[in-house]
């Protein structure tokens, strides 16, 4: 087409920036051959508008004017279009409205990927998002954290969250958002309860000491301040004879101890010096070593000693008299421990990761893990009192540690330390063949396990058994599941009392609550319920077989009475695909019907040794 010309299309706007309820005028200007049409897009304008036409020379005008701006049009595009024979033309500024910032909501907190208090603020200028926490400054870190969601279609709007990672019960409290612009500021509050705490329903923050609770929880009076502090000085004078009293008495009592036990009799605690670890048979039936408590003992399985029933508490500890010399339980602060997430929950009472003071001399802080036990009456307490003092004798480097308890308070904790991986079956599943199958998560820059990471864990646990029957210590339990995994592949024996919930399947219900782990028993225990070392070698070499096969189930294709036919008629599990003949022979050598015909302990860790050194060459195929 001759003489044409597409528009040009431009915007003379004065300012642009301007408060909420003023006014503002945007001139489109326009040229073109032919003249064209033209137009302002005010279709999602909230804002009140006049258009005015004009004319100069060879220039169309088209005025916007805008009054009582409103601040829904912040950041909004306004645009200005044209059109001729020739083609299309447009503009586009964008508007600059500010107004004071407002929350428009903030609500309470969601399970997300980590706990979260949505809100949303609008305001121009952009406000600074800051937070209390029980009216105080909350102090953001890593665990703690504001995120802005950017979303384009929201103009002016931010959307957000508060984010906490893995809060526990310290966390539980009032959160408020104070958000602030030049223009104004706003503030809002939500409540976030993450966690009952377990260790006082009254104190919900875990901070508040003994007297001062009492103090709170008790009515109002019209008592001066000073009538308080009377009764506070009163109170801690009672105290302090009381406590003077006690130390008198626990010298006294432990005086008296040492001179009977010279004279060859009794202690005080009901245990005669001489057989202070007790029989075998005795030990099987009370330790059930780390996994205290996993599940309620049956009538036949008798109880632990109710001899050692009396706390001799102190602030540290509380002590008993075991193999000749005192045994002192250490007692941990409360206020020491900050409890971070649940680990689990076992039949007796939930386990925590936690974190905490003054354990070490050379750790100001320390990651470990509490097992709490809930309904905590007068058995259970010297259940869980005679438990500490077994454990506290425990101290070998693949035994998992035992630091002591928590006894002020309820529930009644004892502490443990952390391993990071958890238990070795999940993690033999999580590096084995199969992984992805199962949908295990493995660890970074960790792939199968070769043959000498599956002695050296064999040879751990084979340290640990050694040292448990050294003092006649019979584990009853024996299995993957119980055994944990620390950094730098440690392996342990112990767990806390989780394994018979999470590894249901691996239980034989007989009766109305005693659950057996038949497929890890011999004969004798199976039949006869005897349990002794003999019978942990039996079940030691069910673990060997666990770990070369990646952590399966023994005897996996067969329901659980057909397993106990199979073990009571002397079969044996199948040697796994990636096995040595050499550890085959061991497993072997730990199933002879006959208990005094199996493998003892120590000739097993020597030969674990010995192929950890020098592993055997093997084929993929079964000869």
């Amino acid at each position: 087409m001759e003489n044409c010309s597409a528009p040009e299309v431009s915007i003379n706007a004065p300012r642009l920036t301007i408060r909420e309820g003023g006014n503002l005028t945007f001139e489109c200007q326009v040229t073109g051959v032919p003249v064209p049409s033209i137009r302002w897009r005010t279709e999602q304008l909230q804002s009140n508008w006049t258009l005015q036409r004009g004319i100069w020379g060879s220039t169309l005008e088209l005025v916007l004017h805008l009054w009582n701006v409103s601040s829904g049009d912040n950041l909004h595009n306004l645009t200005c279009e044209a059109e001729n024979r020739a083609g299309p033309g447009e503009a586009m500024v964008q508007l600059n409205i500010e107004f004071p910032v407002r929350i428009l909501f903030l609500r309470e907190a969601e399970p997300q990927h980590h706990w979260c208090f949505p809100f949303a603020v609008d305001g121009n200028p952009a406000p600074t998002i800051r937070w209390l926490y029980n009216d105080t400054p909350l102090k953001e870190t890593m665990y703690t954290y504001t995120q802005l969601i950017p979303d384009s279609d929201d103009g002016s709007v931010q959307h957000g969250c508060l984010f906490l990672n893995k809060p526990t019960h310290m966390n539980n409290g009032r959160y408020t958002l104070i958000v602030e612009n030049k223009l104004g500021w706003d503030r809002a509050t939500a409540n976030g309860k993450f966690m009952d705490n377990p260790f006082d329903p009254l104190d919900p923050e875990g901070v508040i000491p003994g007297e001062l609770r009492t103090l709170e929880t008790t009515p109002a009076t019209n008592q001066s301040i000073g009538d308080v502090t009377e009764k506070l000085e009163s109170r801690l004078f009672g105290v302090s004879v009381a406590v003077g009293l006690a130390v008198f008495a626990c010298t006294f009592l432990l005086i008296m101890v040492l001179v009977i036990n010279k004279c060859g009799q009794h202690s005080k605690f009901g245990i005669h010096r001489s057989s202070v670890l007790g029989t075998e048979d005795d030990l099987a039936v009370s330790l059930r070593f780390m996994n205290f408590g996993a599940s309620p003992p049956s009538s036949d399985e008798g109880t632990l000693d109710s001899g050692i029933s009396s706390f001799v508490e102190n602030p540290q500890y509380f002590c008993g008299i075991i193999k000749d010399k005192d045994m002192c339980v250490q007692h941990i602060k409360r206020q020491d421990i900050m409890l971070k997430w649940e680990l689990g929950e076992g039949a007796f009472g939930k386990v925590y990761l936690a974190e905490c003071a003054n354990l070490c001399p050379d750790t100001d802080k320390m990651l470990v893990a509490i097992k709490t036990l809930k309904d905590a009456n007068e058995s259970t307490r010297q259940d869980f009192q005679r438990e500490a003092e077994l454990l506290t004798v425990l101290q070998h480097e693949h035994i998992v540690r035992f630091y002591g308890v928590c006894t002020d308070g309820e529930p009644l904790a004892m502490v443990f330390e952390y391993m990071r991986h958890g238990d070795l079956n999940r993690f033999l599943r999580a590096h084995g063949p199969d992984a992805r199958i199962l949908d295990e998560v493995k660890l970074p820059s960790a792939g199968q396990l070769t043959l000498q990471q599956m002695l050296q864990i064999a040879a751990q646990i084979a340290s640990g058994m050694v040292y448990l029957a050294s003092l006649h210590f019979v584990h009853r339990d024996l299995a993957t599941r119980n055994c944990l995994v620390g950094e730098g592949l440690v392996v342990k024996i112990g767990d806390f009392g989780m394994s018979r919930d999470i590894y249901s399947t691996d239980y034989y219900r007989v009766g109305g609550r005693t659950m057996l782990p038949i497929r890890w028993m011999p004969p004798e225990s199976i039949m006869y319920r005897k349990f002794t070392t003999e019978s942990d070698i039996w079940s030691f070499g069910v673990v060997l077989w666990e770990i070369f096969t990646y952590g399966k189930q023994p005897w996996y294709q067969l329901s659980n009475s057909e397993a106990i036919e199979c073990i009571t008629q002397g079969r044996e599990l199948e040697r796994p695909r990636t096995c040595p003949k050499e550890v085959h022979l061991l497993m072997q050598g730990c199933w002879h019907r006959e208990p005094q015909q199996r493998l003892i302990i120590k000739d097993i860790y020597s030969r674990l040794v010995a192929l950890v050194k020098n592993p055997p060459v093997y084929l993929d195929i079964l000869e």
